[in-house]
């Protein structure tokens, strides 16, 4: 280790530095501990458990609307409907803005059917939208649906959302947010993927099945085999692993990692989490074979990209047929036939898939889930709220939210396929019955961008060697679980 990695990880263990948090953050840490850890261990047992992207900009294809930005103005906002339903009309407040004539559609047409009106309130752009329903809600104004996207989001809601296990869409989807004292109480209206992403055109020049790669060995001769074929295939590397700390900690500390904790698990199991929150505890050996795997990326990516470089390029570069792999999730898609919309179509446009972090033999899964849910308020239009719910996850509101408003379904029983590079290789997946749930959401707080994302950057610069990573990795979660 470098004398500037081992002062960093002093700091760190010395608490000679307070860890710079948002406002927002530093309320949710200081809540009782033991508290906070009873609901956190209870919640574990839901089948599935997660929460939205910590950084919804990246993961979301820019602008995901569950930013928690304080101080922002919430007169931002669009469709506000002042006071209560009337029983005939619903009010939904929407995190994602982007999508607002979508829904407006769709809501059109639910009146067209049923004679139920369905306001749409969007909010995005930096609008605080739990600070703003905390306003509705002292203000007796509350919408009958609104967003939900994490953990402390649904924490400020409890007793206050309904339980809707009982809802027909509930059988037909993985991604409901279930909560074990008050049920489903998250609707799932898009989902999202992390895996390898591979190109499949430069996969299928190259003679490599991706259907193989479920063992550390069909992934090392997977890689070997592109890289010999590198010059050939117009490739810069084989993989776009990007280990940059300042910016890019979420990806390497909370997806890749959350990869150790679910890949090749069934969705309810929670056994790799579950240790961790019980001081930070890990599987040495499991996480000495993760660390194997991450050994491959530092080896096969691009020596531009590894250390210093930036999600914008990661993601170019992979658009444009530069990589064969890239290690990020299913939101790239949207970049990539936006932004970089110009690359990717130079580069033929070529098909995607992945394949599952295999870092053990045997592990034939993805990790798919929600980015966030629509709730009910409790004291609402109820019956008129479940009713719209199920309506949405039916065919004509599933045509409209896949087909127009790009949604990736989360419900096994939709015929409609979005507009989107991986929107058929995560049906597939889904399908098939081999996803994975993710829980690294559950991770204590500030735990990649203060303390695990260095250690992947070091690792990647060749400051830590396997065995150094594996410890100092161990030894890090710890620090962070005792503080």
């Amino acid at each position: 280790m470098s004398e500037i990695s081992y002062c960093v990880y002093q700091i760190i263990y010395t608490k000679k530095i307070d860890f710079s948090y948002n406002e927002y953050h530093k309320e949710y840490l200081e809540r009782d501990k033991s508290e906070r850890k009873g609901k956190i261990m209870k919640k574990l047992l839901a089948l599935l458990l997660t929460g939205t992207m910590a950084f919804s900009l990246a993961a979301c294809g820019g602008g995901s609307s569950e930013d928690d930005s304080a101080g922002k103005d919430s007169a931002k906002t669009e469709g506000k409907s002042e006071g209560k339903s009337d029983g005939k009309t619903l009010r939904l407040v929407n995190g994602k803005i982007e999508v607002d004539k979508q829904l407006k559609k769709l809501a059109e047409l639910y009146k067209e059917e049923t004679g139920v009106t369905v306001e749409i309130e969007s909010m995005g752009g930096g609008v605080d939208i739990q600070g703003t329903l905390k306003g509705y809600y002292q203000a007796d104004n509350m919408p009958d649906i609104f967003v939900n996207g994490s953990i402390p989001d649904f924490e400020n809601w409890e007793g206050k959302l309904v339980d809707m296990s009982d809802e027909a869409w509930v059988a037909d989807t993985d991604a409901a947010y279930v909560d074990e004292e008050y049920g489903t109480i998250g609707f799932p209206y898009t989902v999202e993927a992390v895996g390898l992403a591979y190109n499949a055109d430069i996969l299928e020049k190259a003679g490599v099945d991706p259907a193989s790669i479920t063992s550390p060995d069909a992934m090392k001769k997977a890689f070997e085999t592109l890289d010999a074929k590198k010059d050939e295939l117009g490739l810069t590397a084989v993989v776009g692993y990007c280990a940059e700390a300042a910016n890019l900690y979420w990806s390497t500390g909370n997806h890749i990692f959350g990869t150790y904790l679910d890949s090749g698990l069934e969705r309810d199991d929670t056994t790799y989490i579950d240790m961790l929150m019980d001081g930070g505890k890990v599987d040495e050996a499991r996480l000495t074979k993760f660390a194997d795997m991450i050994a491959l990326f530092n080896q096969y990516s691009d020596p531009a990209l590894l250390v210093s470089g930036t999600y914008d390029q990661q993601i170019l570069n992979f658009a444009a047929g530069k990589y064969a792999f890239v290690t990020q999730g299913s939101w790239i898609g949207a970049t990539m036939t936006s932004a970089d919309k110009e690359a990717y179509d130079a580069a033929g446009n070529f098909e995607v898939g992945m394949v599952p972090y295999a870092f053990e033999d045997g592990q034939d899964t993805i990790l798919t889930n929600s980015p966030s849910w629509w709730s009910i308020y409790s004291e609402g239009n109820v019956e008129e709220a479940k009713a719209f719910l199920q309506w949405c996850s039916e065919d004509k509101g599933q045509q409209i939210l896949v087909e127009e408003a790009g949604f990736i379904s989360p419900f096994k029983s939709c015929k409609y396929l979005a507009n989107d590079p991986f929107a058929q290789t995560i049906a597939d997946w889904q399908a098939a019955d081999k996803t994975s749930a993710w829980h690294w959401l559950y991770m204590k707080e500030g735990l990649a961008q203060n303390y695990t994302g260095q250690v992947f950057s070091d690792f990647a610069a060749g400051n830590l060697d396997k065995a150094a990573f594996v410890k100092t990795l161990s030894q890090v979660i710890q620090s962070a679980y005792a503080n």
